[in-house]
C-alpha cells in the first residue's frame, strides 16, 4: 500500500495539527515554511515523501508569495546596483566553504556535471567530463586568454590553465571563493598563468574600464544574477571583450517556456519553485529564462549560436549526488549552521532533483561566436554533443 505524505509528517504545534489533516490540500510553499521553522517534522524516507507530495500539496500562490514579489523581488529586478549585487552574492557565497563542500564535494563546482553512465560514475568523474567538454568545445589552446565570469571557487580556471595551457582569469564577488580559488591554482602549479580576482563583472567587461581582450569567455550560471534588465548589455559587453575569432560558452538555468500557464495546472509548480529559489536560495537571480530569450539576446549582440544542448537531466543527477552528500553531512550542518539551514537546503536539493527531471526548469549549454563571414566554421565539425562521446579515458582527471 502506497504511503500518503501525511504518513511522514509529524506536527509540532496545534496550528500545524489543524492544517495537516486528510482530505485537505495545502500549498507546498506553506509546508516549506512550516518545515524550515520546525512546526512539522518529516519522519522516514524524505525522498519517498517528496515523490508522493502531490497527493496532499498543491501549488497555489499565497499572500506570502505576493508580499515577497512586491517587497523583495521587484526592487531587486529593478536595481541590480553594484552594492546590491555584492551584498546579495556575498550573503550566499561567503556563508562558509564548509557549508558548500558539505554538498558540492571536493571539486567545489556549483554547476552540473555531465554524465554518460549514471549508475557507474561518480560526481567527480561527471564534473571532470564537464570541464573537459567545456574546454574542448571552446577550442582552447596553450597561451589562449580565458575569462571565467562568476568563477565560483575557481575550479574551471585552474583546470583550463593546467590541462589546456590557457592564461585564465576568474572573477567573483565572493571572498571565500577568491581565496579558495587562488589556493587551488597554486596547489596545481599554475599560479603563473591563472588567478582569481574579487571584482564586479562590470569592472572587467564595461568598455573603457579594462582593455584586455580574450580568446574565450565562460559564464556558467552567473548570468542569472545579472538580471533581466541588464542582461542584454551584459552580453553585448562580453561580445566586445572577445577576439574576433573567439568563442563564448554560456550556461544558464531557467524555467521552461510555458505559454498558456494558467491553463496548465501541473505547471504551476514551475512558478512556485522559481519563487522559492529566489526567496530562499538565490536572491536576485531573476534572469532565469526560457531558451528563446537567451538566443535572441545573443543574436541581438551579433553572436551566432553554434550549438545548444539541454543539460537539465544531467543537472538532476548532479543534484541527486549533492542531496546525498548533504544527508551524509547532516550532523555537521546541524552543529555548525542549525536546523533551518539543514532543512531548507534539504528541500532545495531534492525538490530540484525532481524539478530538473520533469522539465520544470532546465539548463542550457550554449556555444557562440561573433557573426562574421570570416569565422572558420569548419572548426566545429564533429564537435556537437561532444560530451556524449567522452569516455572517461578521454577525460582529464583533476588531480
Amino acid at each position: 500500500m502506497s504511503k500518503s505524505p501525511l504518513d511522514f509528517i509529524v506536527t509540532k504545534t496545534p496550528s500545524a495539527g489543524r492544517k495537516y489533516v486528510a482530505g485537505k490540500k495545502i500549498p507546498f510553499s506553506e509546508f516549506i515554511h512550516d518545515y524550515a521553522n520546525g512546526d512539522v517534522d518529516i519522519e522516514g524516507d524524505f525522498i519517498e515523501f517528496m515523490k508522493c507530495r502531490n497527493e496532499v500539496f498543491d501549488y497555489r500562490l499565497t499572500w506570502k508569495h505576493i508580499k515577497f514579489f512586491f517587497t523583495r523581488m521587484i526592487p531587486e529586478v529593478a536595481i541590480h546596483s553594484k552594492s546590491q549585487d555584492e551584498r546579495i552574492v556575498r550573503d550566499h557565497y561567503d556563508r562558509g566553504n564548509d557549508f558548500f563542500s558539505s554538498f558540492l564535494g571536493p571539486r567545489m563546482i556549483y554547476t552540473s556535471g555531465f554524465w554518460n553512465d549514471v549508475a557507474n560514475e561518480t560526481l567527480e568523474q561527471a564534473q571532470d567530463r564537464k570541464m573537459t567538454m567545456v574546454c574542448d568545445k571552446l577550442l582552447m589552446k596553450p597561451g589562449n586568454r580565458h575569462l571565467d565570469i562568476g568563477c565560483g571557487w575557481g575550479t574551471l580556471v585552474a583546470y583550463a590553465a593546467k590541462y589546456y595551457g590557457t592564461d585564465s582569469t576568474g572573477i567573483t564577488l565572493a571572498q571565500d571563493g577568491t581565496d579558495h580559488g587562488n589556493k587551488q591554482i597554486a596547489a596545481h602549479g599554475v599560479a603563473d598563468r591563472a588567478r582569481i580576482l574579487r571584482m564586479d563583472y562590470r569592472d572587467m567587461i564595461t568598455p573603457g574600464k579594462n582593455n584586455q581582450m580574450f580568446n574565450h569567455v565562460t559564464c556558467l550560471e552567473m548570468g542569472e544574477h545579472v538580471g533581466l534588465r541588464k542582461f542584454g548589455r551584459f552580453i553585448k559587453n562580453i561580445y566586445d571583450k572577445l577576439d574576433d575569432d573567439g568563442t563564448f560558452y554560456l550556461q544558464q538555468a531557467g524555467l521552461r517556456a510555458n505559454p498558456g500557464l494558467m491553463a496548465r495546472g501541473e505547471h504551476w509548480e514551475d512558478l512556485v519553485w522559481g519563487l522559492f529559489m529566489n526567496e530562499f536560495i538565490f536572491s536576485g537571480a531573476d534572469a532565469s529564462t526560457p531558451l528563446a530569450f537567451l538566443v535572441q539576446t545573443l543574436q541581438d549582440a551579433n553572436f551566432e549560436v553554434q550549438s545548444v544542448e539541454n543539460i537539465g537531466i544531467h543537472y538532476s543527477h548532479t543534484m541527486t549526488c549533492w542531496y546525498h552528500n548533504w544527508e551524509a553531512n547532516k550532523e555537521y550542518i546541524l552543529q555548525h549552521y542549525g536546523e533551518w539551514w539543514y532543512r531548507t537546503w534539504r528541500v532545495f536539493l531534492y525538490w530540484s532533483v525532481i524539478i530538473a527531471s520533469q522539465g520544470s526548469s532546465t539548463c542550457w549549454s550554449i556555444i557562440a561566436h561573433k557573426n562574421y563571414n570570416r569565422v572558420d566554421r569548419n572548426r566545429y565539425i564533429g564537435r556537437a554533443n561532444l560530451g556524449e562521446r567522452m569516455e572517461m579515458g578521454n577525460v582529464r582527471i583533476f588531480e
